[in-house]
């Protein structure tokens, strides 16, 4: 059974930085897309970050281009969020997804494997 598990939220203030995991089993990281989805209180969830199987094709959506790094580690089966220079703005609940294509992939309906999330909260 696939499962992919979130780790790394926090509390932080602005400016602050953290490092989100996802581990996934039963399903090997560089053989699928996978992506970072936050979503706020009251808002639509949205992507935040995708990287494509083993490419270097990467997807950062624009409010976190230049702060944000999303990676994998294969051996660990493990993706990961460095967040840094966070912002209010920033806080919700993050959750890692995976799907079997070879591009990235920007609907979240289109994600057939999903974390359960991780509350990361910026605030003063």
């Amino acid at each position: 059974q696939v499962k992919l598990v979130e780790s790394g939220g926090g509390a932080v203030q602005p400016g602050a930085s953290l490092t989100l995991s996802c581990t996934a089993t039963e399903i090997a990281v560089n053989s699928v897309t996978m992506a970072w989805w936050r979503q706020a209180p009251g808002k639509e969830r949205e992507i935040v970050a995708a990287t494509v199987r083993t490419s270097s094709n990467k997807y950062y959506a624009d409010s976190v281009k230049g702060r944000f790094t999303i990676s994998r580690d294969n051996a660990k089966n493990t993706m990961y969020l460095q967040m840094n220079s966070l912002k209010p703005e920033d806080t919700g609940v993050y959750y890692c997804a995976a799907v079997f294509r070879g591009i990235v992939v920007r609907t979240a309906s289109d994600y057939r494997y999903w974390g359960q999330g991780t509350q990361v909260t910026v605030s003063s």
